[in-house]
This record gives structure tokens, C-alpha cells and sequence, in this order.
């Protein structure tokens, strides 16, 4: 465990959140480094407790990880709607969003907050109806926990399109479409339970925190619901470029959940969807630049230096199709999505049966990631985001259909000693 903190809060925010003694809505807002962004994110939540909400009494909690820019500067001189206050502070603990949020969820409870939502501080098309739709469901529907649906390029969010949307769907048996989506309302109830919860000295208080925050809800037994929010903008990035380091995180943190949570997803089977409110959008979104020649080469490459260890770690038929795949050209290059549901579970059973090499696993995967996006990229070049939309639908679909092979490959005895073997002398 790392060192924990017994809050996350500094003595000046008790000391305001006792004064303040009271809100019926806040809004936390985790950052670090969006000095270009988080000015419009203020701005468009302070208009829009004004615009939706103005008999409540609002609060405004910005939870900055220490930034080395002038972000908390800029949130301090922000001035916000009369009935709304703002605190800015640097979060105690752990440095990571989920530390960010602990900060948040602490001054949710201190303050009997009715309804409470988290929204990113990059979010460039935020606008003051996200701010109703996402708080709306707690304070007239009753709900717990609200995820948001956004309208993305379909070359943004390949974590979600490609793994997490998939397993949640397939382990918990709902269709909960953006679960690592950065935007989310949720009761005061709910932030308590969080709160409870012997994460915070973890790698959870670092990343993972949003699909963390969606499984517990789940498991928890708490009324969800999804708020069509349109179109999301962000500093989205390259899948080729930056995310391997965020795929490793977020596996680790679902690899985690599946083992903390067996009992409950294992006799489940099929799905059913959760109620979404708010308009569908239509509107084609912006589109991301995305290198797929770059990631055919990292895919390659990493059969070159991880050839070995994908072979002791997977079936036959997996591992011959990534063989087939070491010298293929990126416009032909395809991972079927049979073989990458099939990866996906025999990984998570490997993970399931060898402690002690998790993150040297995880550390080997990337490639594959970056192979898998190669090939949905394949797929989908000549679609719309919408159409885009219905080959991800299908692939969850096979997700769903293919769990029994997820229960036959993690209750197979024990971990190969060829795989540790090669996990030593590879990773």
C-alpha cells in the first residue's frame, strides 16, 4: 500500500466547507495543467447552475494536482453566479484524478450535497445544458449515478470502443456506454459509499478512477442512468502517440475488479440497457488525426521483442493469427474481433492466476492495443462516427456472446511456467 492521507482535503477547505455548512449541488472539477481550458469549463458550470438550477445553493470545487502552470491562478480570479461559491485547492495524497475526486467526494458529504457531478478540465464543448443533464436524473429522478453518452469521433475513445465499454457490458450485464467518460453525476449516498472504500492508498487514488467509480456503482446495487451530452471535444490525442501508458492503467484496473467482484459477474450472461435521457445528437464530430501506419510498425515490433511471451500466453489460434500479422501492410492488417475477444479473456485469466507477474503482462500488451485499433481503423475508414458506432455495438455484442470461454479460461488450474518463464527473461 502507499502512504495514505486521512483526508484529502487541506485545513483551509474544512475550514470553508464548515463555514459554507450547507449546499444542495456541487460540482468538482479534478485538473492539472489546463490553464488553456479550465476557464471555459467554470465558466460554462457556473452558467449553467445559474441558467438550471438558480434557487440552489451551488458549490464550485476545483481539486488541482499541484500544476506547474498558471491553471489555479486562473480559477481563482474566475468570479461565478450569485448562490454559488468556488474553492480551489490542492488535493492531499496520492497524486492522480482519483485522489482529485477523493477531494471532491469528501466536500460532497461535508456539505449534504442533494446531487453532485465531476467534469474534466480539458472538455473544450462543454456547454450549460451538460450541467442539467447530468444533475437533473439525481435531483427529480431519484437516480444514483448518472454515466454520460457522448457523440465521438470514432477514432476517439479506443480504450472505450475497443476494451472497457466491452468487458462492463459483458462481466456486470449493462450496457453502460461510456464507463471511463470522465463526466458523471451521483448522490451524495453514493460519495459516502466511495469514500468507504480501502482504495485510497492504491493505484486507484492515481488512474482508473472513472471505470472504478462505474463498477461500484454496479456492484452497489445503485440506480444508474446515462445523459446524452452531444458531442465531446477534448485534448484528444493519437492513439499511436500517448495512450499505451492509459491502456496499462485502465487494464490493471478492470483486471482488478474482475478479481474483486467474481462472485457477482460469473453467472451473469446477456445485457440489458439502462435508461439515457436527454436529446440525441446527430451532428458528425470533430475529427482526430490518427497515424495507423505507426501503429502496424509498434505491433510489429512488438512481436519482434515480445514475440515469445504472446505465444506462452495465448491459445493456438490466437497466437497464430498475431503471427500472421508480423509482416502484413497496414491497409491489410486485421485482428479479427473473435481473436481479440479471445485475447482480451485469456489475458484477464493469465492476470486472474499470476500475481506476481501482472504488470509485467500488462507492460507486454500494448502492442496488441495499438494492433487492435490498426484494425478497427481498417474497418471503418470509409464510415461515418455513426456508422463507426454500430461495428462497436457488434463487437460488444460478440463480447457478450463469448463469456463462457471467459469462465472456462480462468477456472483452468495453474499458471503455465513456460509464460512466467518468458515474462522473466522478456518483460
Amino acid at each position: 500500500m502507499i502512504g495514505t492521507y486521512g483526508t484529502a482535503l487541506r485545513p483551509y477547505v474544512h475550514k470553508r466547507l464548515e463555514q459554507m455548512r450547507e449546499a444542495d449541488i456541487l460540482v468538482g472539477i479534478p485538473c492539472f495543467n489546463n490553464e488553456g481550458t479550465v476557464a471555459h469549463v467554470i465558466r460554462t458550470v457556473s452558467e449553467g447552475l445559474f441558467e438550471h438550477f438558480p434557487q440552489a445553493r451551488s458549490a464550485l470545487v476545483v481539486a488541482d494536482g499541484g500544476s506547474t502552470d498558471d491553471t489555479r491562478d486562473v480559477a481563482m480570479t474566475l468570479e461565478t453566479r450569485p448562490w454559488q461559491e468556488k474553492l480551489v485547492t490542492i488535493y492531499r495524497g496520492v497524486a492522480g484524478k482519483g485522489t482529485a475526486l477523493r477531494a471532491i467526494f469528501e466536500a460532497a458529504d461535508r456539505l449534504h450535497v442533494k446531487a453532485c457531478a465531476c467534469v474534466d478540465s480539458d472538455l473544450r464543448s462543454i456547454s450549460t445544458d451538460w450541467v442539467k443533464h447530468l444533475l437533473d436524473p439525481v435531483l427529480e429522478g431519484d437516480y444514483e449515478f448518472v454515466a454520460p453518452v457522448y457523440a465521438r469521433y470514432k477514432y476517439d475513445g479506443t480504450i472505450t470502443n475497443n476494451i472497457v465499454y466491452n468487458l462492463t457490458r459483458s462481466l456486470y450485464g449493462k450496457r453502460i456506454r461510456q464507463p471511463i467518460g470522465g463526466d458523471f453525476a451521483f448522490s451524495r449516498g453514493l460519495a459516502r459509499h466511495y469514500l468507504e472504500q480501502d482504495v485510497w492508498g492504491t493505484d486507484i487514488a492515481r488512474f482508473g478512477i472513472d471505470v472504478w467509480m462505474t463498477t461500484n456503482a454496479v456492484v452497489s446495487g445503485a440506480k444508474i442512468c446515462q445523459a446524452n451530452l452531444g458531442v465531446k471535444v477534448h485534448d484528444a490525442k493519437d492513439p499511436a502517440e500517448a495512450l499505451g501508458p492509459m491502456f496499462r492503467q485502465v487494464c490493471g484496473t478492470l483486471f482488478q475488479l474482475m478479481e474483486d467482484n467474481e462472485a457477482l459477474w460469473s453467472p451473469i450472461r446477456g445485457s440489458e440497457a439502462v435508461p439515457t435521457f436527454g436529446p440525441e445528437v446527430v451532428q458528425e464530430p470533430q475529427p482526430i488525426a490518427v497515424n495507423q501506419p505507426r501503429m502496424v510498425r509498434e505491433f510489429q515490433e512488438g512481436y519482434r521483442h515480445f514475440g515469445p511471451v504472446w505465444h506462452a500466453m495465448f491459445s493456438g489460434e490466437v497466437s497464430q493469427v498475431l503471427e500472421s500479422l508480423r509482416g502484413a501492410a497496414a491497409e491489410e492488417f486485421a485482428i479479427p474481433v473473435e481473436v481479440w475477444v479471445k485475447l482480451l479473456y485469456e489475458l484477464a485469466a493469465k492476470y486472474h492466476r499470476m500475481p506476481d507477474h501482472r504488470m509485467k503482462m500488462l507492460s507486454v500488451m500494448t502492442p496488441l492495443y495499438l494492433g487492435r485499433i490498426a484494425s478497427f481503423i481498417s474497418q471503418t475508414r470509409d464510415m461515418t462516427s455513426f456508422d463507426a458506432e454500430a461495428v462497436a455495438e457488434e463487437q460488444a455484442a460478440v463480447f457478450e456472446e463469448q463469456k463462457s470461454y471467459l469462465i472456462n479460461v480462468w477456472a483452468r488450474g495453474e499458471a503455465p511456467a513456460d509464460l512466467a518463464e518468458a515474462l522473466s527473461e522478456k518483460a
